[in-house]
């Protein structure tokens, strides 16, 4: 529990998610369930905080304190991607702006290879109309975002903000403080001209880390 306080404080500090936003670890040792604190802004999480989900998004133990509303996006990835060990949702700002144009938001720093080739953006409104307040706030809708990201680290919300899924805690920690990053450095770019982004073989599996490689060159 304590490496899942430090990775919310981490977040918080890197300004990656505010009084919102969560991380959340899978239970090695039971991998049907994952940890996740009640709802709470992440600066604020302690070990008492900490509860263990089931993978449709319950509580396992009866639980007095509110949950995350979101807390289906960590389930169906979990779910979905058995590979998968730790998932974070926030909403930094610095990449919203990738989910609400046309412009594909691309790796184009070193730090921001594990992004990968492709970015998809996942839009409620396709699947659940428009009378949603953007939020996920059930198994399908869930499930649906867990399908847009498929194989990959990363996927963005329009008008929302992104879901990023990794092999450890480390590793998705580390793509969620260097993902509003890389937006912020492309936004600048962009002003400046032609945008170079880095290539596939840059981007390659070998040159970004065991961990995040796999599912970047996607």
């Amino acid at each position: 529990m304590t490496e899942l306080v430090i990775a919310n404080r981490i977040l918080a500090n890197e300004d990656v998610v505010d009084a919102y936003g969560h991380v959340s670890v899978r239970n090695p040792e039971a991998p049907q369930r994952f940890f996740l604190a009640h709802s709470k802004s992440p600066a604020l999480i302690d070990a008492g905080d900490i509860v263990e989900h089931m993978l449709d998004g319950q509580a396992l133990s009866k639980e007095a304190r509110p949950l995350y509303l979101e807390r289906f996006i960590h389930a169906a990835i979990y779910e979905a991607r058995p590979e998968v060990m730790a998932v974070v949702h926030a909403h930094a700002e610095d990449v919203l702006p990738f989910t609400i144009t046309k412009a594909a938001l691309k790796p184009v720093i070193h730090s921001g290879a594990f992004i990968g080739a492709e970015v998809p953006v996942w839009d409620i409104v396709e699947r659940f109309g428009d009378r949603t307040n953007l939020l996920v706030t059930n198994m399908d809708q869930g499930r649906d975002l867990a399908r847009t990201l498929g194989p990959r680290n990363v996927a963005l919300m329009r008008g929302h903000g992104f879901a990023a899924a990794a092999r450890s805690l480390i590793d998705v920690v580390r793509m969620s403080v260097y993902l509003p990053r890389n937006a912020r450095v492309q936004h600048k770019a962009m002003q400046m001209g032609e945008l170079k982004p880095l290539s596939r073989g840059e981007i390659a599996p070998g040159n970004i880390g065991p961990s995040a490689g796999a599912a970047a060159s996607s």
